[in-house]
């Protein structure tokens, strides 16, 4: 009798130790297999105003000291999800109109909400105006050095990333692998990471 339960218990436990393989395997491999799938295919989303894949997608790189707002460390800013980012020295009227875009594209995901998170990468150290319009959004803005050279690795085209007025979508493993000029209607930016949620991941 008590053979026959040790026998169930390890076979309830290398089924949940399967499950938990399948699971890992499902969240660091799709979002890979998807932006590789859409350099095969030649995926280029139509339209004048929509966004530009980079090629071949930037791995970012951080310091060991970089940390958000909260005190978040470098190595949990990309994990799990995907991200919008946006990059800016300062943060004035255009800036606060691209936040205000970035939270009506994230609202309007519905389900697929917590699946994204938006990033503002920033020198602005008084964010209390920030953090009243926008409060879950994240901002990496310190320490100063380290975030030049966070910002620096969005550089695209010869543009400082600091001065480009551009949005950025960073997969899940940390690749900067799409963009958006200033021009960017944010319908099309929507459209765009809507199918991307809807092919990156196993339903």
């Amino acid at each position: 009798m008590q053979t026959e339960q040790f026998d169930n218990i390890n076979s309830k436990d290398q089924r949940k130790g399967r499950a938990i393989f399948l699971m890992m395997l499902t969240f660091f491999v799709v979002p890979i297999v998807a932006v590789v799938l859409m350099f095969k295919f030649n995926f280029k989303p139509a339209g004048q105003s929509r966004g530009e894949l980079v090629t071949p997608p930037k791995l970012i790189q951080t310091t060991a000291t970089l940390q958000d707002s909260n005190g978040k460390d470098s190595h949990q800013f990309w994990l799990e999800k995907w991200n919008m980012v946006y990059v800016t020295d300062t943060c004035e009227t255009a800036c606060m109109t691209k936040l205000r875009d970035m939270r009506q594209i994230h609202v309007s995901l519905y389900k697929d909400i917590p699946r994204t998170q938006r990033v503002l990468i920033t020198n602005v150290q008084d964010l209390s105006k920030i953090k009243k319009d926008f409060p879950d959004l994240t901002v990496i803005n310190q320490p100063a050095a380290d975030v030049k050279t966070l910002s620096a690795q969005f550089n695209l085209k010869g543009e400082n990333a600091l001065e480009s007025n551009r949005l950025y979508f960073v997969d899940p493993l940390g690749h900067v692998m799409m963009s958006y000029p200033a021009s960017a209607d944010p319908a099309d930016i929507r459209k765009d990471l809507a199918r991307l949620l809807k092919y990156s991941w196993a339903a």
